[in-house]
């Protein structure tokens, strides 16, 4: 057996008899995290679809002064409930999402034809009551528009005069489109999957032994330390697979289960889609592999090597996070740089987009180049003489 196979099979034993780090690698993290994902995912649907067809209760204070507007409310479902002395306190301590004060100076502002004033008690801080307050003003600017076109019918004048452009909403968008909406974090939690899932054995094969005092027997060996190396980095990018293996696993067997047909939504996560993610992140575990070994190789302890590797576990995100923040255009070029190339091409096939070829192969291509070189500089840090000098 070649000298690479040797070292490589000793680091997978190694690290598969270690039980806690098995946990911590393939429970904890990588099937945990998507079945955790899912489950709020689900939460959040069914939260949102449970306040949408519940009947919308409506505190209002004042309703006397303007009854044809609380017969209309009624009229659409609207459970219409006195509101609390103190509307302000009762909005500040969440007792309240959202409350109609109808000021005294309506019904008069009301038949004079001038612009009544109504008042909306919220706090636009509160997330959870965004969607019932949406509902409220929805409502009342029906309501307006209506009186409205009322008020120009009566005076002999058509609608259509103050609304010269009629705006028509022609929504492209398909259920897998939509999808992706959900699925927006996968891109990065994939990428962050790559690099966890191999950090522990690639910090334990390097800096590890260095503190156990056994990389230096295993390096006087009359074997080339670029074999040791490869063995090492080999198994590092063998565990990273099996975790991203797992990961999406996890993923196409949760997200099913959600129920987002109510909201005319795809989830695009199938076996075919799963077997294209894995084939286009995968050069990603050499990259990681690489990185993570360079690192555990350049510490002077186990501790430092942990700390080093736990900052670089975070470089998948800024991609990730710049594209939230300032979404782009996809141009040609961006194909070829990796983990930019992988946030793309992700969102392309969770949203049901067609693949270009080329732009898959560019960023396969270019990623395991980028893990070759990564791999050599490594190999370099091995060639070290006071690699195996525990600090």
């Amino acid at each position: 057996m070649s000298p690479w196979k040797v070292v490589f099979w000793k680091e997978v034993r190694e690290n598969m008899r270690d039980r806690r780090t098995m946990i911590s690698t393939f429970v904890y993290g990588t099937l945990l995290g998507p079945i955790l994902f899912a489950g709020l995912i689900g939460l959040m649907i069914s939260v949102q679809l449970d306040r949408a067809e519940k009947p919308l209760e409506l505190p209002v204070a004042g309703a006397e002064n303007a009854p044809n507007l609380i017969a209309w409310l009624k009229g659409r479902g609207v459970e219409i409930k006195p509101a609390p002395a103190d509307v302000e306190q009762a909005i500040r301590t969440r007792e309240e999402d959202v409350i109609l004060r109808i000021p005294a100076k309506f019904p008069s502002e009301w038949r004079e034809g001038r612009a009544a004033t109504l008042e909306l008690i919220v706090d636009r801080s509160q997330q959870k009551s965004e969607q019932t307050v949406g509902r409220a003003e929805q409502l009342l600017a029906e309501y307006g528009s209506l009186t409205a076109t009322q008020r120009l019918i009566v005076r002999g004048i058509s609608p259509e005069t103050v609304q010269p452009i009629l705006i028509a909403d022609v929504d492209q968008s398909t259920p897998q489109s939509r999808g992706g909406l959900l699925l927006g974090m996968l891109p990065y939690l994939l990428i962050l999957t790559v690099f966890a899932g191999g950090s522990y054995l690639a910090v334990d094969a390097t800096a590890g032994e260095r503190e156990r005092q056994s990389l230096e027997p295993l390096l006087i060996n009359p074997v080339g330390r670029g074999q040791i190396m490869g063995g090492k980095l080999l198994a590092t990018a063998a565990f990273a697979l099996a975790a991203l293996a797992l990961s999406l696993f996890a993923f196409a067997i949760t997200f099913p289960l959600l129920p987002v047909e109510k909201l005319s939504i795809t989830v695009n996560l199938g076996p075919l889609q799963c077997a294209l993610i894995f084939l286009i992140v995968a050069p990603l575990a050499l990259v990681g592999a690489g990185l993570l070994t360079s690192v555990a190789a350049f510490a002077k302890s186990f501790r430092e090597a942990q700390t080093y590797i736990t900052l670089l576990i975070i470089m998948p995100a800024i991609p990730s996070m710049l594209m939230a923040i300032n979404p782009i255009k996809p141009d040609d070029w961006m194909y070829g740089v990796p983990l930019v190339s992988h946030q793309l091409l992700i969102e392309q096939i969770v949203r049901g987009e067609a693949m270009v070829p080329w732009q898959v192969a560019m960023s396969i291509g270019i990623t395991t180049l980028v893990g070759i070189l990564i791999a050599l500089v490594a190999t370099r840090l091995y060639h070290r003489e006071h690699l195996a000098i525990s600090a």
